[in-house]
């Protein structure tokens, strides 16, 4: 049975290096690539692929949010992520949305088919090094707040993070507050690039 392979990364160089070394295996067959989260959620709408293996960190949507969209979506696309970043909460939320796989780059590409293959007939993969960063501290901050961060880390000001997610400009100043509290940060982007440095953005 030929596993059927979405391929979403946003350095082409490795996006290519991977698309020629998994062709090599009789059994997987790379329907598509993608360069950045919604080109690749794009890509399993139009070809309904068995497997999504995709970077997290990309332009548009992260490959967690990629996942977390075909989940609640429904699609049966299995996901695997393949990540440089051993950090625990990109662990959680790839689980919470409901990836199959998360694996290392670096990984030999037999060990990356292989995990195609064991995910593919319904297994879970998951890095050892990778399972042990789960263990770290648990991320403290709500959705909300991690929203109104990500927005503060980009530098938007709190009008324009209000206006883009509805909200009242003291509510995203509570927001704020309360994430560089929990986080104890100096200021916002303190706060934003301490959360980014657990994987919790």
């Amino acid at each position: 049975m030929t596993i059927r392979t979405v391929l979403a990364e946003d350095q082409n160089m490795v996006l290519g290096a991977f698309a020629s070394l998994l062709e090599l295996e009789p059994d997987i067959d790379v329907i598509a690539t993608a360069p950045d989260g919604d080109a690749a959620l794009a890509a399993v709408v139009e070809h309904h692929p068995d497997v999504l293996l995709t970077d997290i960190e990309m332009p548009g949507r992260t490959g967690l949010d990629v996942a977390a969209e075909l989940q609640r979506r429904g699609l049966p696309t299995r996901v695997v992520i393949v990540t440089t970043f051993a950090r625990s909460g990109y662990l959680r939320r790839a689980l919470d949305a409901g990836v199959a796989g998360y694996v290392l780059k670096d990984a030999p590409v037999d060990q990356l088919a292989d995990t195609l293959r064991r995910v593919h007939s319904g297994q879970r993969v998951i890095a050892p090094e990778l399972a042990v960063a789960a263990w770290d501290a648990e991320d403290p901050l709500t959705d909300r707040e991690r929203d109104v961060l990500r927005l503060a880390a980009d530098g938007a000001p709190n009008a324009d993070i209000a206006a883009q997610l509805h909200l009242a400009d003291g509510t995203v100043r509570n927001y704020l507050s309360a994430a560089i509290t929990k986080l104890g940060a100096r200021n916002r982007t303190d706060a934003a690039n301490r959360a980014r440095d657990r994987g919790w953005l």
